[in-house]
């Protein structure tokens, strides 16, 4: 939707709002991409040849050519007897069931002194060395394993964890069965031994690749010791194994998707070039601040000295207007000049000049020195009320909502007829699911000011939000009385078509918005590449053009390479047809374009569902066949991507 990119309430729940949002052109997509897997919490459908699974938000998509591996008959009956096995270890069971409810690391367990396994004697357990077992015939290794196989459990279920161990040691040295593996890596898992846990059911997963348990057990056990790459795989096997109906598994793999994700993003966050993000980007969250003339004296007919601070902040501010990379980039550098020569003559002057230097570092990601700077600027002019309005966008974006409720009262105490901070109010209350406050300040911002358009378009999101749709579509056809020239209202009424499955309505929308997107090209500076990506995500949705929607995101990113929505579509569009390996590109250049941590954890949140797929289509061939399976059950067709 037009409105407020909002937080993805599956695997990118760890991504915060960012002060972009603030601008309706800058956070469509994703929140409608985002939504689709949301909604969609446990699916499966078959799109091209390609099954595709939704659990937990997370998707996985595997190749219809997959085939199972046909299974023996010895196989078969191997199976059976474990099965068979499995139900008599109560105990063993029912700590496994306990632990994935929990999923916590267990406290050291100091085993009871006294031995308490025995009804049976000692003397009539079996005595069973390294040395001794080659002399034992097939039955009888096998009737010995049983026994000390039972004792063991026995054991287990009176906390002597470390006889329960040396009984299923000697019954594995009779019959190397996963079960008594994973017997004895419970009993590690009590005594919170995590290597031995996963050397135990490493062998278990050896022996019998689809356990289930033992996976979840050792998913758990890479967790402990913060092998998260490793447990986020075991999880994800387990969960196609178990047909995602193990909840605990699910939200083990939610869980570990955020922290895989959260630990490369700081590693990223680290290493990152501070540098303005896409043209896109920039210019959609300058256009969310009323257009302002040149300040009395920084005119263009004004006689400036050369490379004086006066004459670069005019420089910068014009070179805003060029809405492009170059132009962006060379506002940046007049913005720093201009308070670097410090011979601004008048307060407001030298007060803008930080406002817009702590705008541009903000875009960058250097949200200190551009805190600094929006306080300076506050401190020369208290009356430059855009200074508040940004300072709360940036304490929005780092969920300090009651600072950002703040700051919108200070401009006020200011200047409560400045229609700018009603719009941006109004956007903290949708942000918030205020929808009906959010509608209030946006029909006063209006009302103060009915010439900005994106005031009337974020009005009629919000009643469409608040389920008023037709309020909402009389707001849009109003708009295209009102502003028939623009293409942002073209392109934000498309949405709401697309999101009615008014396919048709909503490519006209698109196309006229791209064609005066085109038109305005020499006028305004850079295209707009949002219509484009929109038509792309129509034209998935209403045809399932894969062909036609690629092309159009080529075309975006042709324009905006670094349009990270563009690219995020992208990565989408590939992943629906199976495309893995060209998705996770995509993904991985999501992160590297995202501006703030938080995107970043977004970002690769996708990446590394994405790379968990391939792997576990790599380690565990046979799950292709096993989703296979679930997809001709006829759980669906394909939902829209919104």
């Amino acid at each position: 939707m037009a409105a407020a990119r909002s937080t993805t309430e599956a695997i990118a729940q760890n991504a915060q709002e960012t002060a972009h949002s603030a601008s309706v052109a800058s956070n469509s997509f994703l929140d409608s991409a985002s939504r689709w897997y949301a909604d969609n919490k446990v699916a499966a459908w078959t799109i091209a040849g390609v099954t595709i699974v939704v659990a937990g938000g997370t998707v996985y998509y595997l190749s219809s050519s997959s085939r199972a591996p046909k299974v023996s008959d010895e196989d078969k009956k191997a199976k059976k007897e474990r099965r068979k096995a499995k139900k008599t270890d109560a105990p063993i069971r029912a700590a496994e069931e306990g632990e994935a409810k929990t999923q916590e690391k267990t406290a050291p367990v100091t085993a009871p002194k006294a031995a308490t396994v025995a009804e049976e004697p000692p003397e009539e357990l079996p005595q069973v060395t390294e040395e001794t077992v080659g002399s034992l015939s097939e039955a009888q290794r096998k009737d010995y394993a049983a026994k000390l196989k039972a004792a063991g459990n026995k054991a287990y279920g009176s906390k002597d964890y470390n006889n329960a161990i040396d009984l299923y040691s000697r019954a594995l040295l009779c019959k190397p069965d996963p079960v008594f593996y994973s017997n004895r890596a419970a009993c590690h898992n009590a005594l919170s031994d995590w290597p031995a846990v996963i050397a135990d059911t490493t062998a278990a997963i050896n022996l019998d690749p689809e356990y289930e348990k033992a996976l979840n057990r050792r998913g758990n056990a890479y967790e402990q010791e913060g092998q998260y790459s490793e447990a986020l795989l075991d999880y994800t096997a387990s969960c196609i194994i178990g047909q995602f109906r193990n909840e605990s598994a699910a939200q083990a793999v939610e869980r570990l998707l955020k922290k895989v994700a959260e630990t490369k993003a700081k590693a990223i966050m680290e290493g990152k070039e501070k540098k303005l993000p896409s043209p896109t980007f920039v210019s959609n969250y300058l256009q969310s601040f009323r257009p302002r003339p040149l300040p009395e004296g920084l005119d263009e007919s004004a006689d400036l000295e050369e490379n004086s601070g006066k004459w670069y902040l005019r420089k910068g501010l014009l070179a805003i207007q060029q809405r492009t990379g170059d132009g962006y980039t060379e506002a940046a550098r007049c913005f720093d000049e201009a308070i670097e020569k410090n011979h601004l003559d008048k307060h407001e002057w030298t007060a803008y000049a930080y406002n817009m230097r702590g705008t541009f570092r903000y875009l960058r990601g250097e949200n200190d020195a551009a805190l600094e700077d929006l306080n300076k600027s506050i401190e020369l002019d208290p009356a430059l009320v855009q200074s508040y309005v940004k300072r709360a966008s940036m304490h929005l974006e780092q969920s300090k909502r009651e600072e950002a409720a703040h700051d919108f009262e200070l401009a006020m105490s200011h200047n409560d007829q400045d229609p700018d901070i009603f719009y941006h109010r109004a956007q903290l209350h949708f942000i918030l699911s205020e929808f009906k406050d959010a509608a209030t300040d946006y029909q006063t911002s209006i009302d103060l000011d009915p010439k900005f358009i994106f005031s009337h378009i974020q009005l009629g999101v919000t009643q469409y939000k608040m389920g008023s749709i037709a309020s909402s579509m009389a707001t849009f056809r109003r708009c295209i009385k009102s502003f028939g020239d623009k293409s942002d209202v073209y392109n934000y009424y498309g949405e709401l078509l697309l999101d009615q499955q008014k396919y048709q309505e909503a490519v006209e929308k698109f196309d006229t918005a791209v064609e005066m997107e085109r038109k305005d090209v020499g006028e305004k500076g850079g295209m707009n590449v949002l219509p484009l990506i929109n038509k792309a995500l129509a034209l998935f949705q209403w045809r399932q053009d894969f062909s036609a929607a690629e092309e159009l995101c080529q075309k975006a990113l042709g324009i905006d390479p670094e349009c990270d929505i563009a690219v995020a579509t992208m990565a989408q569009l590939l992943l629906q047809q199976g495309k893995v390996t060209d998705a996770l590109k995509y993904f991985e250049r999501a992160a590297e374009l995202s501006r703030t941590e938080g995107e970043v954890v977004n970002a690769l949140s996708y990446a590394e569902a994405t790379r968990t797929q391939l792997e576990v289509q790599e380690k565990y061939p046979a799950l292709a066949a096993r989703l296979q399976g679930m997809g001709a059950q006829g759980m669906g067709g394909p939902p829209p991507m919104r």
